[in-house]
């Protein structure tokens, strides 16, 4: 059975509909209120400890054992702290309910989330950047479909996660195309919901990652399904942390000696795609070698800005263009970064991947 459409009216509600009953309540708070005030313990600027006190912990994400995998096969140092649980999510709506759980303390996602758990009247902070230059996403049909560009989206059924960041690409790709809100019908699902939807006709597009994409056009290619590219791009690859955990100084400087770790990680993906593709999309995700060097070689290479002016100016425009639709209420995205972290990312790595 489909989804009904998301219009007018029911815009601000759908998500928290997603999200539970507990989110749902949060999501009504800040809908009334526009901000993140409703949780906020306060912005803490002092300044960022030289080391991690003893005992420290922190509960970090590693969707699909990532970061472990990045940090073994790189040889990484030992960090100065516990991590006390490794947790596998990746999802920007369970992260967020993850960290109002206090099961999570630092996470990786996009640029999306932080927009969005703002919303929701949760108070977290932007800690690190990894900017994206080439795609990570693309749109694939459902079996049968005779749609070919963006443009043919007008009148269909399109897969719509308002909360992650599949949502602000389809977003970004019907505007450029010319696309009003109105001439589509946006489906709302998670992204974990894409594929089957996809494979039932409940959707006819969705937003895959690159490294979806093989194996769904493996099984379904023969069947019609296709893919539709485009050149839009989700800016911010990022780490995030809730306020609260930011304002512990222990937890703060742990996050602080996480984050050259994590940007050592991704250089050495980047730098070793064979042995990536061997050790976690072969063993891992039980793809081919032919599929997982289809991925490698659509892959972004690292990013790590000095300055985040550019991070911000399009996390302003992601937030507008949610604003522009009725998804969220309009703000200055400048609050989501802590600028406390602006640059350790940066003097981690050599200087070909800060720009």
């Amino acid at each position: 059975m489909s989804s009904p459409p998301v219009s007018g009216f029911d815009r601000r509600l759908f998500l928290t509909s997603l999200l539970g009953a507990t989110a749902a309540a949060a999501g009504l708070s800040g809908c009334a209120g526009g901000s993140a005030a409703a949780e906020s313990e306060g912005v803490s600027t002092k300044p960022l400890a030289d080391r991690v006190p003893a005992g420290t912990s922190l509960k970090i994400a590693s969707y699909q054992n990532v970061q472990q995998l990045q940090f073994k096969l790189a040889k990484l140092p030992r960090l100065p702290f516990t991590v006390s649980s490794w947790v596998n999510i990746g999802a920007g709506p369970d992260v967020i309910n993850a960290f109002r759980a206090k099961s999570l303390d630092v996470s990786n996602n996009a640029g999306i989330p932080p927009i969005q758990a703002h919303y929701q009247g949760f108070d977290a902070k932007i800690v690190a950047i990894d900017l994206t230059r080439k795609p990570n996403y693309l749109f694939a049909t459902k079996p049968g479909s005779d749609i070919h560009t963006v443009e043919d989206f007008r009148g269909k059924r399109l897969a719509f996660s308002q909360g992650q960041a599949q949502g602000v690409v389809l977003l970004r790709a019907l505007k450029k195309a010319g696309l009003k809100y109105d001439d589509v019908e946006l489906v709302p699902l998670t992204s974990n919901q894409f594929l089957t939807a996809l494979q039932s006709g409940q959707v006819d597009i969705a937003p895959l990652a690159n490294s979806q994409a093989p194996a769904y056009l493996k099984q379904y290619g023969g069947k019609g399904a296709r893919v539709v590219k485009t050149d839009v791009v989700d800016l911010l690859n990022l780490l995030w942390a809730p306020q609260s955990v930011l304002n512990d100084p222990a937890k703060a400087a742990a996050i602080a000696a996480y984050i050259p770790q994590w940007a050592k990680g991704q250089v050495w993906q980047y730098e070793h795609p064979d042995v990536w593709n061997r050790e976690f999309y072969v063993k891992t995700q039980n793809l081919t070698l032919d599929q997982a060097k289809s991925i490698s070689d659509l892959a972004n290479k690292p990013l790590f800005p000095a300055g985040w002016d550019e991070a911000i100016k399009w996390e302003q425009e992601t937030a507008d263009l949610l604003a522009e639709g009725g998804f969220v209420k309009k703000f200055d995205v400048s609050t989501l970064f802590d600028h406390r972290f602006e640059g350790i990312a940066a003097k981690a790595v050599p200087a070909e991947y800060r720009r």
